[in-house]
C-alpha cells in the first residue's frame, strides 16, 4: 500500500492527512493541536515532508502513524502538557 502525505501547514488552522494513494481514503488527519503537540516534540521535520527520497517519507509516514495511534489511545482529557 502506498501513502500520500497531504499537508496545509501555511495557513491559520493547519492540518495534514495521510492518504492511501490508490483510493483517496483518509488514513489518518492530524489537525493543529496534534501538529503543535509534534513540534513541541520536536517529532516532525518539516524539511522531510518535502523530500523525494522514500526511505525518508517511508520513514515520516511511520511515525506519523505511530503519533496518531498513541493520540488515540490516550485516556480521555489527557494534557501531555
Amino acid at each position: 500500500m502506498t501513502y500520500l502525505i497531504d499537508a496545509w501547514l501555511d495557513r491559520p488552522h493547519p492540518y495534514l492527512r495521510i492518504l492511501n494513494r490508490d483510493t483517496g481514503e483518509v488514513c489518518a488527519m492530524l489537525e493543529e493541536d496534534a501538529l503543535d503537540e509534534l513540534r513541541d516534540l520536536g517529532e516532525l521535520d518539516f524539511a522531510g515532508l518535502s523530500s523525494s527520497e522514500p526511505g525518508v517519507l517511508k520513514e515520516l509516514v511511520r511515525s506519523l502513524f505511530l503519533f496518531c495511534y498513541a493520540r488515540a489511545l490516550r485516556p480521555a482529557g489527557h494534557d501531555p502538557h
